[in-house]
């Protein structure tokens, strides 16, 4: 009953937070890594007013909060990341045996969702783009990140094998959740967006000692 209640609260936090500010602002930097080194960013001034240059991490929101380019790196690398965590769950219905597996999956699916909607308004508010250099991007090497093969091997098993290689892989891919989460917490500025990696991080460790407690009672 508690660990519902906390997915509850974090799901109702994740589409509270994604529903501030709606106005758009420059583009915090294109795709920095976790210790990327603050950069000048130019920032266009109000009509009739010059542009200024600030530091990529002391860049304004349009509701007066600051954020810097590592915020903007967590908010692009969660997207992706969620989103496998949504394709791993949608799986389980139909293939899991155990039904904590199912309720796992559903619990995920919950959560995440309205997750990924947070990041997107994040992003839409702050007028970033959400993927601005595809190529840059290696979504495959983030931490838990499982790769193709792993999935498409996922989605041939049924029954005691499907839960077993369900939990494997979810596992790894929360830890890699968490990780990411900590990094931000160390080096964001956005608090509110620290709030809502905090939950992330909480939900999802806990979630790992659910999932092996099911295959080992």
């Amino acid at each position: 009953m508690i660990a519902g209640v906390v997915a509850i609260t974090i799901v109702t936090a994740a589409v509270a937070f994604g529903l501030r500010g709606s106005d758009a602002s420059p583009d915090a930097s294109a795709s920095p890594s976790p210790t990327s080194s603050p950069v000048p960013v130019i920032v266009p001034g109000r009509p009739g007013e010059s542009a200024s240059v600030v530091p990529s991490d002391r860049l304004k929101a349009p509701d007066g909060s600051t954020y810097n380019s590592l915020d903007v790196w967590f908010v692009r690398m969660m997207i992706p990341h969620h989103q496998q965590a949504l394709e791993i769950a949608a799986m389980a219905p139909e293939r899991a045996k155990n039904p904590q597996i199912k309720a796992v999956a559903s619990r995920i699916t919950a959560a995440q969702g309205p997750e990924i909607d947070a990041f997107r308004a994040w992003l839409s508010a702050r007028g970033l783009p959400e993927k601005p250099d595809e190529a840059g991007h290696d979504h495959a090497g983030m931490r838990g990140m499982q790769p193709p093969e792993a999935m498409r091997g996922l989605a041939t098993l049924n029954g005691d094998m499907f839960d077993k290689v369900f939990v494997d892989m979810l596992v790894s891919h929360h830890q890699g959740a968490v990780s990411m989460c900590t990094d931000l917490l160390k080096v964001g500025a956005d608090e509110r967006l620290g709030e809502l990696a905090t939950g992330i991080a909480a939900e999802q460790q806990a979630e790992i000692g659910r999932m092996r407690d099911i295959l080992n009672p």
